[in-house]
């Protein structure tokens, strides 16, 4: 009976000695040299350009058109006094809240990720952003003139602060009500401050509406700068100073707060027309059905946007595992994007001719080919970060092409009246779409699920390729489509580019 008996216990013993130790964790890996040359060299070259073609006409801004009469005895923008003040006011309170929202980009994601979340319960959280923006749109600008567009801009700052401070929250429902006052937040952004501009500028000023333009364009300028510089300034909190990814969104809140405090101070109240939402949404429609170039404009938005909203998501997941400056990254993005916005005006210019419509479609194409590269470059198994990296920077590029000249053509073709409604009627498909990709991507598994989606984006660029190549060709017979003649130059729609 003994040998069975030592025969039994000399197993166990083997597998108690056999068992191996805990292992040791490995040491935090430092960012591959590949990744942080191609980050940080590519940041360079994109600021360099950009400092290239924006100085110039920074230091030297065109005047104002002439092409519409002057208030009586007004001087020169550059010569008022008023007018500079004014703008100053509004920069004091606009541009520290574009800076605030700015800070929380680069490290949203990574941020859910250092809370331990899965992608597919970060995906959630994107999609409450993203909802809660496409019905907070349907009724802001009609909240926004009744409440007051004055007190709409402090609550900005207020929500966006809030939103901020509930991200030091671990818990999953309270992430989830940051997020929605996110979408509130941005919504209100992008319209309150403009739309309390516009009415100040025209109604309590008497400014000349030729002016309007420029205190846009220098916003536009500064908002560049702004997202650049906030890229830096998260990646230096967050990972210089060893603050972690909650710091930038700390560093938001004396903005926000800087900002509200400045308008409750130094802005008059204002207030819109009362109109009811649903005759606006009515108009809208109307609108978008009515006229088959605004349909194709329409869809070229909601196909367009609806990949970018994708992108903001999916950018962190493959950089970060490949050790990625996230801060940097986001820097680069954003000098891309204003380097497109520089090649746009370029091309616009008396030197190539080229028109707005010309350039939406290029940005389309642009679109299409990054999500090209990016379902070979995502491949499980095969990644390539630093191709990847470069197509985001092509997106990014494609951006800054697209939304000036979506702009524009929205101001020929749609009305100022039905404007705030056929908004909504965009952005309902926008958001929708993005909703729904991530909401495919939160079932799917995550690499296969990354490739398919950016191959199932490229399909989408396809279709707004095809859709912008019918207003193409609208466009050489539609003299709204395109820029109106410079004074004196005449009609060339038929003569070759000055060179």
């Amino acid at each position: 009976m003994a040998a069975p008996v030592a025969a039994a216990a000399g197993p166990k013993r083997n597998r108690k000695f056999s068992t191996p130790p805990p292992p040791i964790p490995p040491p935090t890996p430092h960012p591959p040299l590949t990744m942080l040359l191609t980050t940080y060299s590519s940041f360079a070259f994109l600021l360099a350009a950009c400092l290239t073609l924006e100085l110039p006409s920074y230091l030297h801004p065109p005047s104002a058109p002439h092409s519409a009469p002057h208030t009586p005895y007004a001087p020169p923008h550059h010569t008022n006094p008023a007018f500079q003040a004014f703008q100053r006011r509004y920069y004091l309170v606009y541009l520290p809240a574009l800076a605030a929202d700015w800070l929380q980009g680069p490290y949203l994601y990574k941020l859910y990720q250092h809370y331990h979340f899965l992608e597919e319960q970060i995906s959630i959280l994107y999609v409450c952003g993203f909802a809660s923006a496409v019905l907070f749109g349907f009724v802001s600008s009609f909240l926004i003139d009744r409440f007051g567009r004055k007190k709409s801009c402090v609550l900005v700052t207020l929500l966006y602060s809030f939103g901020c401070l509930v991200k030091l929250s671990r818990d999953y429902l309270v992430l989830g009500t940051g997020r929605v006052l996110g979408g509130i937040s941005s919504t209100l952004l992008f319209s309150a401050f403009e739309a309390w501009y516009l009415h100040e500028h025209l109604e309590h000023h008497d400014f000349p509406s030729d002016w309007i333009g420029l205190t846009f364009s220098q916003v536009a300028f500064w908002n560049h700068v702004l997202a650049v510089a906030a890229g830096g300034v998260a990646e230096f909190v967050a990972e210089g100073l060893n603050l972690g990814p909650v710091a930038p969104f700390m560093v938001s809140i004396p903005l926000l707060m800087f900002s509200g405090i400045f308008a409750i101070k130094t802005w008059d109240e204002n207030y819109g027309k009362k109109r009811a939402c649903a005759k606006s949404c009515g108009e809208g429609l109307r609108c978008l059905l009515s006229d088959r170039r605004v349909l194709l404009l329409g869809t070229i938005q909601a196909l367009f946007e609806s990949i970018i909203s994708i992108f903001i998501f999916l950018w962190t997941p493959v950089l970060d595992p490949h050790g990625a400056p996230l801060g940097i990254v986001f820097s680069s993005f954003m000098a891309s994007s204003m380097l497109g916005s520089s090649l746009y005006r370029l091309a616009l210019s008396r030197r190539y001719h080229l028109q707005p419509v010309h350039l939406l479609s290029l940005a389309v194409l642009l679109l299409f080919f990054s999500l090209f590269m990016l379902t070979f470059s995502t491949s499980p198994g095969q990644e390539n970060p630093t191709e990847s990296f470069l197509a985001f920077l092509l997106i990014e590029l494609s951006c800054g092409l697209y939304f000036p000249a979506m702009g524009f053509l929205r101001r020929q073709l749609v009305p100022e009246r039905a404007r705030p409604g056929l908004m909504n009627w965009f952005r309902f498909p926008l958001n929708s779409l993005a909703c729904l990709g991530l909401l495919v991507l939160h079932g799917s598994d995550h690499q296969t699920g990354t490739r398919s989606m950016f191959g199932a984006c490229a399909v989408v660029a396809l279709l707004a390729l095809l859709v912008a190549g019918r207003l193409f060709a609208l466009s050489r017979h539609d003299a709204e489509l395109r820029l109106p003649p410079a004074p004196g130059q005449g009609d060339t729609s038929d003569t070759p580019p000055e060179l």
